[in-house]
């Protein structure tokens, strides 16, 4: 007999395995019969714009009759694939900002190759990002674009109107880091405490471009259990549901299809941002510019993760202390960092607070 402190039945236990077995074997059945190229991201249409090296600029086809005359410019991370924004069907920020009448772009980066391994965040912000700018510029009509920049794209978004301010009329950041190194202990953020013993020239100069299965492998071991057990554990809970198990196998080929990050861009990335957290300092230097938030003038909206084990609050809430611009404002959503692109809860308020402040400052 079992003994009394474990507080379960054996028929309760026996019960239990046997439903766990049951649940083991249907998911293997169900992932057996699932075709990788079944497995789709991104769903809205868009078209191809611009091109230039390996960068892309799309134009989502508008859902409403006259879209908005001053478009939105979404500048993604380098470290991970834009489709984050589209990923699925019905619960889609792209979607939803189409449909309550923005004009949207989107800058896809593509996978940098060994070509590309001396791209310097000069190439990426003063160029590629300034040119895409200047299409939707001339495609719009309009002297200056408003642009949302998420996570590293929100931080690039940062540097990138306090270099080029007339060319921004509304800047959105989304989760973006400013502060690399705002908080205390758990507070100030893993990521940020391990990157600034990361010997960044050594890695370069033995890797050219840093693989993106090592950053990947990273972002992993910050929440160790929780994203490399917990979750596929999880996973037995949602097998009889095709359409839970579908949503699980789109996040799984998102978070693994991870590019290779351009050496020198990164190498200047994790030194001056994550290590010597120039950024609030007034000390990045792109090109042969000083970026100086202050000169950040035209109205921002700073959007945030309450949860967020990446970009943590502390970081992102900085931001307010260094802008010029006396139209600041920040909301914060309880949501760790993905959630903010998949919470149901948070894709059903979030695209009417951007359309609505947008609305506002036409």
């Amino acid at each position: 007999m079992m003994p009394p402190y474990i507080g379960i039945q054996p028929d309760t236990l026996v019960r239990e395995l046997a439903e766990w077995g049951r649940r083991t074997v249907a998911g293997i059945d169900a992932l057996a019969r699932i075709d990788s190229d079944d497995i789709r991201v991104g769903f809205t249409p868009r078209e191809a714009v611009f091109r230039d090296g390996k960068v892309t600029l799309y134009r989502y086809l508008p859902e409403v009759e006259r879209p908005g005359a001053l478009p939105l410019l979404i500048n993604y991370a380098l470290v991970n694939r834009p489709d984050m924004v589209d990923l699925e069907d019905g619960r889609s920020l792209v979607q939803s900002l189409l449909r309550q009448g923005l004009d949207v772009y989107l800058i896809d980066w593509g996978y940098p190759t060994r070509a590309d391994r001396w791209l310097t965040l000069d190439d990426y912000i003063n160029g590629y990002l300034d040119a895409c700018v200047d299409v939707v510029r001339a495609r719009s009509g309009r002297d200056a674009v408003n642009l949302l920049g998420i996570c590293q794209g929100g931080t690039f978004s940062l540097c990138y109107a306090a270099l080029h301010p007339e060319k921004v009329k509304n800047l959105i950041t989304m989760v973006a880091p400013v502060d690399f190194h705002a908080g205390d202990g758990a507070s100030c953020g893993l990521l940020n405490i391990w990157a600034r013993h990361m010997d960044i020239d050594a890695m370069v100069d033995a890797f050219g471009n840093i693989p993106g299965d090592f950053m990947n492998f990273g972002f992993l071991l910050l929440k160790p259990f929780q994203l490399n057990v917990a979750k596929y554990a999880g996973l037995l809970d949602v097998v009889d549901d095709d359409k839970k198990l579908m949503n699980f196998l789109r996040m799984e080929k998102w978070i693994f299809d991870s590019p290779d990050q351009a050496g020198e861009a990164y190498r200047q990335f994790l030194k001056d941002f994550y290590q010597a957290n120039k950024l609030i300092r007034g000390e990045v230097v792109i090109g042969d510019r000083r970026v100086d938030l202050a000169a950040v003038r035209m109205p921002v909206l700073n959007v945030y993760a309450e949860l967020d084990h990446l970009v943590p609050p502390v970081s992102s809430l900085a931001l307010g202390d260094h802008v010029g611009t006396d139209d600041y404002r920040a909301v914060g959503y309880p949501t760790g960092h993905i959630g903010m692109y998949v919470s149901g809860k948070v894709q059903h308020t979030l695209p009417k607070t951007i359309v609505e402040w947008l609305d506002e400052r036409k």
